[in-house]
């Protein structure tokens, strides 16, 4: 266990505390429909501040069922030539990763600054937030899964600042001793938002007799099929559009079987490789657990923990391509 790790975590466990720090809470409100595409903007940034189409019925006619649109439109979360970079982290706290650092909207001016070197001819930059909604703890806590869950409140102001800013917001998981979709399901409000994902985070999945920050923990296949089985079908059901569906790796041994990790309808499956160090180390790392035959790819930079920080010339380069990055 690294020393940052460690740090980390005991930072986690301070967070929740933290959490209302300088965030309202902003009600939920339908954004305007029928919108035309509005292409990517000059520096290549999706500028799209409504959700598009949404269910339409008369009196004289049945409910007719229109999927909503993603930012920039589409419902395919790589399509429209779509580059995802987000930044990662928790609300109201710069501990646990950049996107904490600011309020919602200050931090996606930060993002946008950081988002636009990516772009490449014909592409659109997808700016996205990565929003740690359950966070793993060194200490049992009353449900003794050893995580405790964001305020809803936070987390509102987050999906509310993604439909201002035309953004896309993963919800991350680090569910302790809980399993994955236990705490998924916690979730489900969130995750019926059409701009919402889902990350599973198996460094934080722990065995029955192990603590977060003393080991790295694992999941197996079969219990990320379930979550992204359950997600599939909130997707079918509630006639969303694809998904970003996120799991983060940076050892073989913490997804077991991935070989047999599904892909679902509905579901934009993204192996995102989390290895810090320099540039050489992190290389390594990524190619040897990518499956690019398997997943779209994503790679993360560390502000802190990385030396020589990749440029985003530089990750452009990387073989097999990136198509999702995070700041951390």
């Amino acid at each position: 266990m690294t020393s940052s790790t460690v740090r980390r975590l005991l930072a986690g466990a301070a967070v929740g505390g933290l959490l209302l720090t300088g965030l309202g809470v902003l009600g939920a409100e339908r954004h305007g429909a029928g919108r035309p595409d509005p292409g990517p903007s000059r520096d290549g940034l999706v500028e799209v501040a409504a959700a598009a189409d949404v269910p339409v019925a008369s009196a004289a006619s049945p409910a007719v069922s229109r999927v909503p649109k993603l930012p920039g439109g589409g419902t395919r979360v790589f399509g429209k030539h779509r580059f995802l970079v987000a930044y990662y982290g928790t609300a109201g706290t710069g501990s646990l990763g950049v996107l904490g650092e600011t309020a919602p909207d200050e931090m996606h001016r930060r993002l946008r600054r950081a988002a636009r070197p990516f772009v490449l001819e014909g592409e659109r930059i997808q700016t996205v937030y990565e929003l740690i909604v359950t966070v793993a703890d060194p200490i049992a806590g009353p449900d003794g899964d050893f995580s405790h869950d964001i305020a809803t409140d936070s987390v509102r102001a987050y999906i509310e600042a993604a439909h201002r800013n035309g953004a896309l917001v993963v919800l991350d998981l680090q569910p302790g001793r809980a399993d994955f979709l236990t705490v998924a399901k916690r979730w489900a409000w969130a995750l019926a938002d059409p701009w919402v994902g889902l990350a599973l985070d198996p460094e934080w999945r722990m065995g029955p007799r192990q603590v977060p920050g003393r080991v790295i923990g694992s999941v197996g296949a079969p219990e990320v099929n379930k979550v992204s089985a359950w997600l599939a079908d909130l997707v079918e059901r509630e006639g969303l559009p694809e998904k970003a569906f996120v799991l983060h790796q940076f050892r073989s041994t913490m997804i077991r079987d991935v070989e047999r990790v599904r892909s679902r309808d509905g579901l934009a499956t993204v192996q995102h490789v989390d290895g810090f160090g320099n540039q050489g180390q992190k290389l390594a790392t990524y190619h040897a657990v990518a499956r690019p035959g398997q997943f779209a790819m994503g790679f993360k930079l560390f502000y802190d923990e990385d030396v020589n920080l990749f440029s985003p010339a530089r990750v452009r380069t990387i073989r097999p391509a990136v198509r999702f990055v995070s700041y951390q």
